[in-house]
């Protein structure tokens, strides 16, 4: 009875472990769709840091469902909080300089995008 138990509960953890990699590859792909179709920079780059940072998420929860050793479970969950960090920073970096480098809006454009940051209708 015990050895019956083992096995399904290491058919339960194997089926979570499979549904969680390939929903974190489902997650990647729809990231590199999203940059190859998306029209502009700050599109793209919303779609690759979101749906990538997600992805890594589900990839290393299966991971680490996968693995009997504490040490590579805290390993891969460093890893990843490592990426959150440096995604949202480099995110954030490349928006601010693609922002900066555009063509000069119209002023119409700039008191509109003014109203919208004060939170005043237009």
């Amino acid at each position: 009875m015990t050895e019956f138990l083992l096995r399904a509960s290491d058919l339960v953890l194997d089926g979570a472990s499979i549904v969680l990699l390939v929903t974190g590859s489902f997650f990647f792909l729809a990231g590199t769709v999203g940059v190859l179709r998306f029209p502009d920079v700050l599109t793209r780059l919303h779609a690759l840091t979101k749906a990538d940072t997600l992805g890594l998420g589900f990839v290393v929860l299966g991971l680490c469902i996968r693995t009997e050793l504490w040490s590579v479970r805290v390993q891969l969950l460093v890893i990843w909080v490592i990426v959150l960090v440096s995604t949202a920073t480099v995110a954030h970096l490349l928006a601010r300089t693609a922002l900066e480098s555009r063509p000069d809006q119209s002023r119409a454009d700039q008191d509109r995008t003014d109203r919208n940051r004060t939170g005043a209708s237009s």
